[in-house]
């Protein structure tokens, strides 16, 4: 799955706060997107958006809790940053508990939105990647023949060639050259590059063939 570049979006009724928001992060030069309430939002929301949105917790219609758990299922790699009055503080703590990463009280001091801004779209940034990551290892695993997965599961469960090739019915060279395909279809520089590969698989180091 192909991800889009990250943007920062911005959900908000109040035009004036909404403005503020994307020239601030503009001038810092952010892709940033504005809507005026979570229907029109959610109306050109991208398949897989990616990045952070600042979400206004009081608007008429769909409010900002309410936009943050639609999100939970529409747009999952997209980071939540509540936006609050002071009355409203207690909502935010309540959005942050649901999974928003932080909150933003107005009125705004504009580098604390900045760093805010910019930590957040940095971790949105490293998940991604091992995401895509995890995505490109799993490729390769399912690039394997049934032998060959057997063969990597054997070797991850620590066990030697010779026990590989009795266990699977198969001689040992026969083995060695199985072995060798896995770590080159893996990409696999060492075994301990192989062994980090099926942890983030979530294999398990157990036999999982017949014996």
């Amino acid at each position: 799955m192909t991800l889009p570049e990250p943007a920062v979006y911005i959900v908000d009724d109040d035009a004036a706060v909404r403005d503020s928001l994307a020239w601030l992060l503009s001038s810092v030069k952010l892709p940033v997107k504005a809507f005026a309430s979570a229907e029109e939002f959610l109306d050109a929301l991208d398949p897989v958006p990616t990045g952070c949105v600042l979400i206004d917790v009081r608007m008429p219609g769909t409010s900002g809790l309410q936009l943050q758990e639609i999100l939970k299922k529409r747009a999952e790699h997209l980071a939540v940053i509540i936006v609050t009055g002071h009355a409203d503080v207690p909502m935010a703590i309540r959005a942050m508990k649901a999974g928003a990463m932080d909150f933003v009280e107005k009125p705004f001091n504009d580098q604390q939105v900045l760093e805010l801004v910019a930590k957040v779209m940095d971790e949105n940034t490293r998940a991604l990647q091992k995401i895509a990551q995890s995505n490109e290892i799993r490729g390769r695993y399912h690039s394997l023949t049934p032998r060959e997965v057997e063969v990597f599961r054997g070797l991850i469960a620590g066990l030697p060639n010779k026990s590989i090739a009795a266990d699977l019915g198969l001689s040992q060279k026969t083995v060695e050259i199985h072995r060798s395909k896995v770590m080159k279809k893996m990409r696999a520089k060492s075994f301990a590059q192989l062994v980090a590969m099926a942890t983030n698989l979530g294999l398990t180091k157990e036999r999982t063939y017949p014996s």
